[in-house]
């Protein structure tokens, strides 16, 4: 990315909590910003217009998982994410002046419980979220085959002001009546969303790096860890609990991604400098309450 800042980039879900917020920096670091949206009708022709002679393209696109997982539900959690990113790496084959590099999301849920993982990890679980990731990055992947640079960016959980999974757990904590969920053991793997948005800004300045990164801090904490330090910053009590078989009958099988533990390490991000600013929950926490 030779030109510095002043590059062109295309998101698609530039409308969400990360999109929104990437447009943000880029756009303060006079970068020209333009949002692509992909639906079933939409032709791949049309997209390879919009995206081409753009220097980087990011793909966010994928409804929440944080739903109740029916069978029609799981479908649309697939297809939101697979269909889309093959119309993006489909749209860069078609174009004159291909983008760069290509970042496109993934998420920490495709590695296993039981294991620690650092960003050349292959112990992935055998569940449905897993496979949905490893279909994503596959399809991701595909965009090298066109000589552009590709990144897979395994988010884990995302904490910020705006929105994301704090909106969620803050009003129980702040009412007195938050708690561990589940047994409280599994292992929480997160990121504040301004250390997301700087590492997105990182991998577009460092050629080097490709292929799966984690996007989590270096400082991951048990639930109940994560539960005390909410107590404590808030000065709340926190002795409630979200039983394992309430999640199971609110959520069906989407209920791992709350029960599931996800022990990920940035490896890639630390080996090439980067450095967060909250790495630990605590600081994270008290910044977004601030």
């Amino acid at each position: 990315m030779s030109r510095g800042y002043r590059i062109k980039i295309a998101i698609c879900g530039k409308s969400g909590l990360v999109g929104s917020k990437l447009e943000d920096m880029f756009t303060s670091k006079h970068s020209d910003v333009i949002g692509i949206k992909i639906r079933e009708n939409t032709r791949i022709e049309d997209v390879a217009k919009e995206i081409s002679g753009c220097d980087v393209l990011i793909n966010l696109a994928g409804t929440t998982i944080l739903a109740r997982w029916t069978d029609t539900y799981k479908n649309i959690l697939y297809n939101s994410r697979i269909d889309t990113t093959r119309k993006l790496v489909d749209a860069i084959a078609l174009c004159v002046e291909k983008p760069k590099l290509f970042i496109s999301a993934s998420a920490v849920g495709i590695y296993d419980s039981e294991s620690k993982h650092d960003d050349y990890s292959t112990e992935y679980a055998d569940d449905y979220l897993s496979h949905i990731c490893k279909d994503w990055e596959a399809e991701a992947r595909r965009a090298e085959e066109y000589g552009v640079r590709s990144v897979q960016t395994r988010f884990g959980v995302i904490y910020a002001k705006e929105g994301g999974a704090m909106q969620k757990m803050l009003p129980p904590f702040k009412m007195g009546v938050g708690g561990k969920i589940g047994g409280g053991h599994q292992i929480v793997s997160w990121i504040h969303i301004d250390d997301l948005v700087r590492a997105f800004e990182f991998i577009v300045k460092t050629p080097e790096l490709n292929g799966p990164i984690n996007f989590t801090t270096p400082h991951t904490l048990s639930n109940i860890e994560q539960t005390r330090i909410l107590g404590e910053v808030l000065h709340r009590p926190t002795f409630l609990s979200v039983p394992e078989f309430a999640l199971k009958i609110a959520f069906g099988e989407g209920s791992t991604v709350m029960l599931d533990s996800k022990d990920v390490y940035p490896k890639k991000l630390l080996d090439s400098g980067f450095e967060f600013r909250f790495d630990r929950f605590e600081e994270a926490l008290k910044d977004i309450l601030r």
